[in-house]
């Protein structure tokens, strides 16, 4: 029974998960960063067409961050309870290469994550990401030891016509050893999907409801004889 369960997630469930919402094309294309992270492997190439243009969908990706406007997913899960941004915020709109982005913890409070690898606006932004086993962040310029996660989270934006825009979150990641990453990809995958399939979700919505909200219907004059 064990079996027969791995075997069907195995063939049907994880491919789904692990390219939830994107094309064919979008999962074996080249994507941005491959250098940012040595001997990494792509992970998991999730997508979702948002009724707004790139430089509507940008700012919402510029302010990520726990001590920001949070990750647009389940916020008791990855934002220590602490409800996300639902709309775009000025004081959050500034961001460099080599910015920390950082994760809220109950216990600590606002922890440094992530760094800003690659920033194109309105294109993509690139976070990298650098710990050993236990959470704690590496510098990235010293040897890596020799078990640690790394890995380029990726935030790609694409014009479609229309007015549309193609956002594809994906990536690189290695884990050593090597035994842990086989697991981790086994086994963390539906995390993975629970919490980025949610991300997908509350930023279309969001992103739609605003700039909805923010189109002034033209004013309606009639002209008398």
């Amino acid at each position: 029974m064990v079996g027969s369960a791995a075997v069907l997630y195995g063939r049907l469930v994880r491919p789904r998960l692990l390219h939830w919402g994107a094309t064919e094309a979008e999962v074996t294309s080249p994507y941005p960063g491959a250098g940012v992270v040595p001997d990494g492997e792509r992970g998991a190439t999730m997508a979702v067409t948002i009724d707004a243009p790139p430089d509507q969908v940008w700012p919402w990706l510029v302010q990520l961050g726990g001590d920001r406007a949070g990750w647009y997913s389940w916020d008791h899960l990855d934002n220590a309870g602490r409800a996300s941004a639902r709309e775009v915020h000025p004081e959050w709109q500034h961001l460099a290469v080599g910015d920390s982005v950082r994760y809220w913890t109950r216990r600590h409070g606002p922890v440094d994550a992530w760094a800003v690898a690659a920033l194109e606006p309105n294109r993509f932004l690139g976070l990298h990401g650098l710990s050993d086993l236990r959470g704690r962040r590496l510098d990235p310029a010293q040897p890596r030891p020799s078990a640690y996660t790394e890995g380029l989270w990726g935030f790609r934006l694409r014009q479609l016509p229309g007015g549309r825009t193609r956002l594809v979150i994906g990536g690189y990641q290695t884990f050593r050893p090597q035994w842990l990453g086989r697991a981790m990809d086994w086994l963390g995958l539906p995390i993975v999907w629970i919490m980025q399939a949610r991300m997908l979700a509350v930023l279309k919505r969001a992103i739609e409801h605003t700039s909805t909200a923010s189109v002034i219907p033209p004013t309606v004059s009639s002209a008398t004889a």
